[in-house]
């Protein structure tokens, strides 16, 4: 089965007026400089907020675009030029494969894996950093979040830390929803992370002054380590698919991450 809004993506283009656009090959520019406090011209606001809006229903089966779309969302109040610039820049991508969406396999296993990411200190405003994750059931994507975090982490460690308490959280719910589904958990949930430096805290119980601030996270992680009921793993960054969810990618990484995450498009190029 596939999950596909392809209708829904080209009434959004159709209303755009770009349906005979040329489609963009990934959906945000590297090293974007997007910010509120921007001294852009103005645009029409109302216009603005409902194509974002649109965008974010969008998501629920385009997993690909979560990280942008949730960049668009922070500038609704006040939007400028720019920020409806790369709202264009999305609807052009969309424009190259309308019709992608989540391929959920007839025949496969009902094992979890999860990726957790963090961008520190990502955001240009605020410097809050951004927490994404992504989980899978049997290679089928059933879980992914891209959102900007609370507070300032002092350190890239903290960011991916509070990234993946947020990440076990999900994990601890999607488990016991399929506990009650009638699929018992024998093995702790792989969960991989990119950063060492975060895997050393969940798993060494020494605190150290750079730690204390996020002492309940650790604590929370670790009872889910010692419980069984989560696996903190190491994984090299080029095969980080949360990656996808926290920071703008080139066009080959953007492709290669992308085919790994059980996005497929059934329909012909229009």
């Amino acid at each position: 089965m596939v999950l596909s809004q392809r209708k829904y993506t080209l009434d959004i283009l159709g209303e755009s007026g770009l349906h005979g656009c040329r489609p963009s090959n990934f959906p945000i520019e590297q090293n974007h400089r997007l910010r509120a406090d921007s001294t852009g011209s103005l645009v029409d606001a109302a216009h603005y907020r409902r194509l974002v809006g649109r965008l974010l229903y969008l998501t629920v089966t385009r997993p690909d675009i979560t990280y942008v779309v949730n960049t668009l969302s922070q500038f609704v109040a006040m939007p400028r030029q720019e920020h409806m610039d790369a709202a264009i820049r999305v609807l052009l991508y969309l424009k190259g494969a309308p019709g992608r969406g989540l391929l959920l396999p007839k025949e496969g296993s009902l094992t979890l894996t999860a990726y957790c990411d963090a961008d520190w200190g990502g955001c240009l405003t605020t410097r809050r950093s951004c927490t994404g994750y992504y989980i899978s059931l049997g290679g089928a994507p059933v879980s992914w979040r891209t959102k900007k975090q609370s507070v300032v982490s002092r350190s890239s460690a903290e960011a991916e830390y509070r990234a993946m308490a947020v990440t076990v959280s999900e994990l601890l719910w999607l488990r016991w929803l399929l506990f009650e589904l009638g699929s018992q958990r024998k093995h702790a949930t792989p969960l991989f992370c990119d950063n060492q430096a975060a895997l050393h805290i969940a798993a060494n119980p020494v605190y150290h002054e750079r730690t204390k601030h996020v002492e309940m996270d650790c604590y929370f992680v670790r009872e889910r380590m010692h419980s069984n009921e989560i696996a903190p793993r190491k994984i090299h960054t080029k095969v980080q698919l949360a990656d996808l969810f926290t920071k703008e990618l080139g066009k080959d990484r953007f492709h290669l991450l992308l085919g790994k995450l059980g996005v497929v498009d059934l329909h012909p190029p229009t």
